[in-house]
């Protein structure tokens, strides 16, 4: 199929870089260029600015009821041009074609699920001391909006702080993924075909420090979002605090996974290792370090080594393929790295640990068994296709072991105790917790962490509240 160059759209237009400056997009299961996009610079930063400002000043005055209808129109064309967008998303990002229309139909469920809250976002009244007095809280979008993206989820990270930016009024400025550009762009037509108002959303790409450098000095935006690494997350966290501007983040995570001695085995091992694996362990709630209780440690082990070989590793574009490559070379060597050195510390490879071929970013599904807390990995979040096992005795072991770490993002559990899993909920630091099933990332509950890995939440019905202020009202 062929990819398009892909402009940036600024102001209600798609326009190129005032400079005339692009970055070259490949892909990664054949290392070969596929297209260009768009560089922004300073000039076009300017431009996307004073868009947002104004555009902002039209959306806000546009009723909530009007809004949401217009997110839903958005919505549905996204379902409808699936067949176009998922084999642009595979080719930029790399991961099986399902996986992509998986994505993008659940972008769709988010835009429908925002659309719904953009209705509720509700004020109240207090009731007054004094009489003839009514005091009057109510919500208003709190500004234009930037928002920073990552190439993993090219649709699934954008649609979020997008949505819940349109919800609650605000206009926004999306720094999109260099990396995968051509997706996000087709999400953001889907909204300028639905009608949206010019300047109210607005896309550009460049280079990733110049542009949150300078749209967050900038007084016009009021608000960041970012997903992203943690020492990136806390740059950017220092910057927007430095100018008194609310900051949403969600930041790594290296997940822990317990599966108790009275777990469902064959559902932990089928379950757990399609989330490791999807989109080649590039994803930032992939559960990580499996933590198995001396009882089942032998038999689970053997179960996920059959999950990791029974994937098939090829282009995503190969519809029999159930792994694509990782996004860059970078990522081939952290893999190799990692590996290394945990084998150097006494670990053992159980199943895979290696480069396939010598053409394209692909990495061989990976368990790595006996690990110990010197290894790297057991640290260090992987982000690619590596499960890590290792044992516990007792439960408080465990849960030791997956508090150990600055992240919290999220946690998996296997136990069909309900004593354990209250132990679980209560003692486990993070910001997610799923328990004998995979239940993370659907539109309607909380996603966000704790401690390194962030704070705030884009989804479930907190995920507005940050885009909105409350002003208080009293008439006398």
């Amino acid at each position: 199929m062929n990819y398009p160059d892909v402009k940036l759209f600024v102001g209600g237009q798609w326009c190129s870089a005032v400079a005339g400056r692009s970055i070259d997009v490949s892909d990664p299961a054949s290392e070969e260029r596929i297209g260009g996009v768009a560089h922004a610079g300073i000039a076009d930063l300017i431009r996307a600015l004073e868009a947002a400002e104004s555009g902002f000043a039209v959306w806000r005055e546009i009723s909530a009821f009007e809004r949401s209808k217009l997110m839903r129109r958005a919505a549905e064309l996204l379902r409808s041009r699936v067949d176009t967008i998922a084999p642009l998303m595979t080719l930029e990002q790399g991961k099986p074609l399902a996986e992509a229309r998986t994505e993008t139909l659940a972008a769709a469920d988010t835009i429908d699920w925002f659309a719904e809250e953009a209705r509720r976002t509700y004020g109240w009244i207090v009731p007054a001391r004094t009489a003839g007095v009514q005091q009057s809280a109510i919500k208003e979008p709190v500004g234009p909006v930037a928002a920073f993206t990552p190439w993993n989820f090219p649709i699934n990270q954008i649609v979020r702080k997008l949505s819940a930016a349109l919800a609650a009024g605000c206009s926004i400025i999306v720094k999109g993924p260099e990396e995968t550009p051509a997706s996000p762009a087709e999400l953001i037509r889907c909204f300028v075909d639905a009608g949206l108002p010019a300047g109210v959303v607005n896309l550009v790409y460049g280079d990733p420090a110049e542009i949150s450098d300078y749209l967050i000095r900038n007084p016009v935006i009021r608000k960041i979002s970012f997903t992203g690494s943690t020492p990136v997350g806390k740059h950017l966290a220092a910057l927007a605090g430095s100018q008194m501007k609310r900051a949403t983040m969600e930041l790594g995570g290296h997940a822990p996974a317990i599966i108790c001695d009275d777990a469902d085995l064959d559902a932990a091992a089928s379950v757990l290792a399609a989330a490791k694996f999807r989109n080649a362990g590039q994803v930032c709630v992939a559960p990580t370090r499996f933590l198995v209780q001396d009882g089942v440690y032998r038999p689970f082990l053997e179960m996920l080594v059959e999950e990791a070989r029974a994937r098939k590793v090829g282009s995503g574009l190969d519809p029999a393929t159930t792994m694509g490559p990782l996004a860059n070379a970078r990522r081939l060597q952290a893999m190799e790295d990692l590996v290394g050195d945990a084998t150097r510390h006494g670990a053992a490879i159980a199943t895979g640990g290696r480069r396939i071929g010598n053409k394209g970013h692909f990495f061989e599904p990976t368990v790595i068994a006996d690990v110990p807390l010197a290894a790297r990995v057991m640290s260090e979040e992987p982000f690619g296709p590596l499960a890590i096992v290792s044992r516990f005795s007792e439960l408080e072991e465990a849960i030791a072991e997956a508090n150990r770490l600055p992240y919290g993002l999220a946690a998996y559990a296997y136990t069909r105790s309900t004593g354990r899993t209250s132990a679980l909920a209560s003692k486990v630091e993070s910001g997610m917790l799923t328990v004998n099933h995979n239940g993370i990332g659907l539109p309607e509950v909380p996603f966000g962490g704790v401690k390194d890995s962030g704070y705030g939440t884009e989804g479930g019905r907190e995920a507005v509240e940050p885009y909105l202020v409350t002003k208080l009202v009293s008439l006398a």
